[in-house]
């Protein structure tokens, strides 16, 4: 009469470091490689995380995230499913600009976005439309798992904070009191009684610098 807890778990993984993180650059939808670093972070990250026996990967088909879950697949022997709903914000006009550069030439625009307004940043998506595309991808592949199995979903800075929110089920205004994630760190969210809860949040290292969480 009464079903079983299914107890699952989703690890949202992101990408190891790029060559636009370190130079703060926008990077958005652009399709930039790991830098060297980068691909010893997804190396040394795929280790810890292959000792969580995951069942299945899902990754962002961008090259940073792309590489990134192929290390864990070389380990685990996992099929990799990509999917574009999982890249990062597109972000229009101020993909390619430096912070610095994107203040200068959208000084209002991006302070409203600091402010926690909803922003069209560049002319491309609003925060909530990329939850609304990445969080359904996790929650199709989260439901095909095993009773206590665990996903790991490898995507982006921008595109794990809002789908967390929006798993959480908080409102989007909120969503930039997560924090932001370091590269090839991961947060962890468990299937609970009345839905999913965080359970560890920008994991895997010793405290680091973010840099460029939103890419």
């Amino acid at each position: 009469m009464t079903a079983a807890p299914r107890g699952r778990r989703v690890v949202l993984w992101r990408h190891g470091q790029t060559s636009w993180n370190l130079e703060r650059r926008f990077q958005g939808t652009t399709d930039i490689d790991l830098t060297g670093t980068g691909i010893a972070q997804a190396r040394r990250a795929a280790r810890l995380l292959a000792s969580l026996k995951p069942d299945a990967i899902v990754a962002s088909d961008l090259k940073r995230a792309a590489a990134t879950a192929g290390e864990l697949a070389a380990l685990t022997g996992l099929d990799i499913a990509h999917d574009e709903g999982l890249r990062e914000t597109y972000a229009g006009e101020w993909q390619g600009l430096t912070h610095e550069e994107i203040k200068a030439q959208y000084g209002e625009q991006y302070a409203a976005w600091k402010r926690g307004e909803p922003v069209r940043r560049g002319g491309g998506e609003l925060e909530t439309e990329v939850a609304d595309r990445a969080a359904p991808v996790v929650l199709r592949h989260a439901d095909k798992l095993p009773d206590g199995g665990l996903l790991v979903v490898v995507s982006h800075g921008g595109t794990i904070r809002t789908t967390i929110g929006r798993l959480l089920g908080l409102e989007s205004h909120h969503w930039e009191g997560l924090g932001g994630l370091s590269n090839c760190c991961w947060s962890v969210l468990g299937e609970g009684a009345r839905g999913w809860r965080l359970l560890e949040h920008n994991a895997g290292t010793l405290p680091e610098p973010v840099l460029g969480d939103d890419d």
